[in-house]
């Protein structure tokens, strides 16, 4: 009797050392109650899946997100017309009269007072009717009429569709940048790019899903939030970096390649060994992805971020050899870089043109000396963004790209009292899409003879949120994410795509 106790209290010590040994979730298995229970759970699970199945409820195949790999391609609600997508970001809210909404009776009323009565706008009372500070002219086969500040844009116009009744909800240059980018005017919402990167991941797994490019002046007025994630997974935060600034701190101090290759692999196995231990841990797998995806930024990055390996024709081309302007030449190195980033499958790039700074002085916000200013910024990015657009069709990428220029929202049609600018108007101005899936020559949308207020096909820039994201194959009412309790969308509870301007 006291052998076989022995043997027995024996034979449980060995059971109790080899359950040390397992996992928590594996150890969790030998506990009857608990296999019990999960068995019908499970069954249940099997019924419940069998339903959704049958009623075509469950996630396509690829949309499921995995914490280990949150960049890994997607599939979309739908098929896309666009893989990848270029936003060219105005910060400063260009003129809308000045550049692509042609209102010849503010010729016919230049210097007149404002019909009804003087009006008062952001920044007080407001001057005489103002005529467009540049000519305009017919261009292309649709004889568009497009403004003298922006000749090299203004020859691609058979290519692009305008959307001319934008409205913003806000006229204030921090919210209105929020609410182009997020969907909402206050802060702490997802942007654009970070919904599409969380949707769709990237085909690049070497280089972030998401790039923002700020203007080599510096950053727009509401800055990180134009790339921000928001409430969404830290991962889908936008990477920023430019030809003038490149990702800082990627190279490792002091440590030759060989030794750094074998750090990796160690630190690889070990991440492995611990998520294994922490099975179903997302932050952690999360964590390990973004540290891996750096890791790997450390090789692609300064090989993406090298324009010497540009041919001299190109850089002429985008006007990146202009010693005379080194703002413009520095923004055009940012455009090559954004075609070098979807050329390698970089799902959403965000090309700013314009940083913050009162006065208008480094971007659109033309209150005092509109044209003067004007000359300025229009001469940085004219060239440059015409050329990516060229580039991007002569290479076959704009096939799969889809081309977005846009800006918070438009100015008034007079002056201000006392100054030569135009004051902060969100009731009606222009953006426009070109490439994948975009109809070309395309004119949606109608302001009043002033160009004041949209008047005809009026669109919120919900509705131009939601476009964008259709041509991505998303629908926007879908693409949801749960966030205090909240099912929170890009779109809120508004929007409409603009079918008008869809091939």
């Amino acid at each position: 009797m006291a052998e076989a106790s022995t043997e027995s209290s024996v034979s449980r010590q060995r059971m109790s050392t080899n359950t040390e040994l397992l996992s928590r979730p594996s150890r969790a298995l030998l506990d009857r109650r608990r296999f019990l229970a999960s068995s019908s759970t499970a069954l249940g699970s099997i019924a419940l899946t069998s339903l959704l199945s049958r009623d075509g409820l469950l996630a396509a195949p690829g949309t499921l997100l995995d914490p280990a790999r949150p960049y890994a391609a997607r599939t979309p609600h739908f098929p896309a017309k666009a893989k990848n997508v270029i936003v060219i970001f105005c910060a400063g809210a260009v003129s809308q009269l000045e550049t692509w909404d042609y209102k010849p009776e503010l010729i016919k009323w230049d210097n007149q007072p404002l019909p009804g009565g003087p009006a008062v706008t952001f920044q007080g009372p407001a001057g005489n009717l103002a005529r467009p500070q540049y000519a305009f002219r017919q261009h292309g086969r649709t004889g568009k009429w497009v403004s003298d500040l922006i000749p090299h844009l203004a020859g691609l116009t058979d290519e692009i569709a305008f959307v001319h009744s934008l409205t913003s909800t806000t006229n204030t240059h921090g919210p209105a940048e929020n609410f182009l980018s997020t969907g909402f005017a206050l802060d702490g919402f997802p942007s654009l790019g970070s919904w599409v990167s969380y949707a769709l991941g990237s085909e690049n797994q070497d280089l972030p899903a998401y790039v923002a490019i700020p203007d080599p002046r510096g950053v727009p007025q509401a800055g990180s939030n134009n790339w921000g994630p928001g409430f969404l997974p830290a991962a889908f935060q936008g990477t920023t970096f430019s030809s003038k600034e490149p990702v800082r701190h990627l190279t490792a101090p002091g440590v030759s390649p060989a030794a750094d290759r074998a750090a990796r692999s160690l630190l690889q196995h070990m991440n492995a060994r611990h998520l294994e231990q922490n099975a179903g841990d997302a932050k952690l797998a999360a964590r390990i992805a973004s540290y891996e995806l750096a890791a790997r930024m450390q090789l692609s990055v300064p090989e993406i971020s090298d324009l010497s390996t540009e041919p001299a024709h190109v850089l002429k081309q985008y006007g990146a050899d202009d010693t005379a302007n080194p703002d413009k030449a520095a923004f055009a190195k940012n455009c090559i870089l954004a075609r070098r980033l979807i050329e390698r499958g970089v799902r959403f790039v965000q090309l700013f043109n314009g940083a913050y700074a009162s006065g208008g002085k480094l971007n659109w916000d033309g209150h005092s000396a509109l044209k003067e200013q004007y000359d300025i910024h229009a001469n940085i990015l004219d060239q440059p963004a015409a050329a990516l657009i060229r580039d991007l069709r002569q290479r076959g990428l704009l096939e799969d790209t889809l081309v977005v220029w846009c800006t918070e929202f438009g100015r008034m049609p007079f002056f201000q009292k006392g100054a030569q600018g135009r004051d902060h108007n969100p009731d009606g101005f222009t953006c426009w899409l070109t490439g994948a899936g975009v109809k070309p020559g395309v004119s949606h949308g109608v302001t009043d003879d002033l160009g004041q207020r949209a008047v005809q096909d009026i669109h919120p820039l919900y509705d131009f949120n939601a476009t964008i994201l259709h041509l991505l194959g998303l629908d926007h009412e879908r693409l949801t994410f749960e966030h205090n309790g909240v099912q929170r969308r890009l779109t809120n509870v508004e929007g409409h795509v603009i079918r008008e301007v869809l091939a």
